[in-house]
């Protein structure tokens, strides 16, 4: 009978194991996957005083669109938090594509090597933040669903897992279907 306990006993033990080592990691992957958002942010960050400086003597009177920019990007510079940061990089998502529109008018602007390289720059850089947060969607997901889960929740408080913020876009503007017109 002591047997059998003890192999009760020592099944629970590897479980309860398994299933705070299966947290942890999925914790620590979690913050890799934000740590990867931050990488593509930051490069996006630095890329975009360039074009505003490469842009701001030939377009001297869009002053408040320029300052607009460079507002929104400080602004996610220093947000904290998923939410927060989200928030804020939709904004600057909206302030940079008034700056393409209007760079788009003016086609001596448009036609600078300088412009069209860093738009391009900033494309890739976006495509690159789209990923990191797929990732990190998938990432949280899967670590919110695991800690929810019965009996894996038994162990959640002891290894300190609370439920990762999903990226998400709050702004209805970044919903907003662009419209196209190649006439």
């Amino acid at each position: 009978m002591t047997f059998l306990v003890l192999i009760v006993f020592v099944i629970i033990a590897l479980w309860a194991i398994g299933a705070y080592n299966g947290l942890i990691a999925l914790k620590n992957q979690v913050v890799n996957a934000w740590k990867q958002i931050d990488v593509q942010l930051k490069r996006r960050h630095d890329l975009i005083p360039n074009l505003v400086n490469t842009v701001k003597g030939a377009m001297a009177h869009e002053r408040e669109t320029l300052e607009a920019v460079i507002s929104a990007r400080n602004r996610a510079v220093s947000a904290k938090g998923v939410a927060e940061t989200a928030a804020a990089e939709g904004q600057l998502t909206q302030a940079l594509g008034r700056l393409f529109a209007l760079a788009e008018a003016y086609p001596d602007l448009k036609a600078t090597a300088n412009i069209g390289e860093l738009q391009g720059e900033l494309a890739s850089t976006e495509s690159k933040v789209a990923s990191s947060r797929q990732l990190y969607n998938e990432v949280a997901t899967r670590y919110n669903t695991r800690q929810a889960q019965f009996p894996t929740n038994l162990i959640a408080g002891v290894a300190g897992a609370t439920p990762a913020d999903l990226w998400m876009i709050e702004d209805a503007g970044e919903r907003a279907v662009p419209t196209v017109d190649l006439s």
